[in-house]
């Protein structure tokens, strides 16, 4: 389980620089929605096709999320986990104040009982 979770940390690393990279890259002319709704249409198919750089984001997108969250799910604590840690703590400060009471208690001196 500690492999898989390397490998997905390591492609989420790359996705992530990849997606910021090629965000960089593309340019704002008329490929934007701001260009669709304008009218502008850079290529000699319509609207509809995307370029290389538009369907690469869409693509690294896609991982982005996916890989995200298989590591949330590999990542997850079990509620019961969670709950016996509480316990465990609280168990802790109990003790804790216990032994503060024992400290704190005056201990009866054996030779003042002996006298009474």
């Amino acid at each position: 389980m500690a492999i898989i979770n390397v490998l997905l940390l390591v492609f989420f690393v790359i996705v992530s620089i990849l997606l910021i990279l090629i965000v960089l890259i593309q340019n704002e002319d008329g490929d934007s929605l701001g260009g669709i709704f304008a009218g502008g249409s850079g290529s000699a198919f319509g609207s509809r096709s995307g370029n290389v750089l538009t369907r690469a984001t869409s693509i690294l997108g896609a991982l982005f999320l996916v890989i995200s969250f298989s590591l949330a799910v590999i990542n997850r604590t079990p509620a019961s986990t969670v709950e016996q840690t509480a316990r465990q703590e609280n168990t802790r400060s109990l003790l804790d104040e216990v032994l503060e009471e024992q400290q704190n208690t005056p201990v009866p001196d054996a030779n003042s009982q002996a006298a009474e």
